[in-house]
């Protein structure tokens, strides 16, 4: 019965995730081609709203979702540990506010509906991991654009998501060069408890009761510390967060 269940249910999800996807492609092209830069920000944030929620077909139940009060009169740097994509519209839906801007492998920037086009046009660094030549100076960029219009640049020091949600260890890579461009950024750890449980359970991921929580930790001075220094702060502060 449960098997069946997890079938239904997973039905209905992936139907519902590729129907926003689909759905809000053109609402995406539409607004950022009549209406500018922030219409299309304002459509990709209702979009990850709903990504957020639809989880709930999954037996999913988020039970913290923190607001933030945090400057908008300077840039962040978000740093938070990675488990799934679905860590991605709940940043996007807290820091809204902020404008976050993320750092994506390049092929992601090709052939998916609404996520792609987002990507192209948000000003996300889109980056070849085997290619550390190409990929610091485009993470440089972004740390220039964050710099020049107070926005947020969300990154992910681990590199790749934790199956298990067992933290990896941190990178300073990526954080030193945001800071480089934008030495007076916020640094905001942000904590993802939970959602490596949605994709270990492969293609018909039944989490009935499965509980994922996000929380956004005191912000952090930069000027006091180096990358390296910091990359260990946060990775030890979320590390505390999850008792790993």
């Amino acid at each position: 019965m449960i098997k069946i269940l997890s079938y239904i249910l997973s039905f209905i999800f992936y139907i519902l995730f590729l129907l926003l996807l689909v759905i809000f492609h053109p609402i995406q092209v539409i607004c950022h081609k009549l209406f500018g830069y922030q219409a299309h920000k304002s459509s990709v944030d209702v979009l990850n709203f709903f990504l957020m929620r639809v989880v709930v077909f999954l037996g999913v139940r988020i039970t913290s979702l923190p607001k933030v009060n945090l400057p908008t009169d300077r840039p962040l740097i978000i740093v938070s540990n990675h488990q799934g994509v679905y860590d991605i519209p709940p940043i996007v839906w807290i820091f809204r506010k902020h404008h976050p801007k993320f750092i994506s492998k390049k092929e992601l920037a090709k052939n998916i509906p609404s996520v792609s086009y987002n990507l192209r046009h948000s000003g996300a660094a889109l980056i070849d991991r085997k290619n550390r030549a190409q990929a610091i100076p485009e993470i440089y960029k972004l740390g220039q654009l964050i710099a020049e219009n107070n926005y947020a640049a969300s990154i992910f020091p681990e590199g790749t998501r934790s199956k298990t949600g067992v933290m990896k260890p941190f990178k300073a890579g990526g954080i030193e060069a945001l800071l480089q461009a934008a030495p007076n950024a916020l640094i905001v750890p942000f904590v993802v408890d939970g959602n490596y449980k949605i994709e270990e359970k492969g293609m018909f991921p039944l989490c009935l009761g499965a509980k994922v929580r996000y929380k956004v930790l005191d912000p952090i001075e930069p000027a006091a510390y180096t990358a390296i220094e910091l990359t260990k702060m946060v990775e030890a502060l979320i590390k505390k967060e999850l008792n790993q």
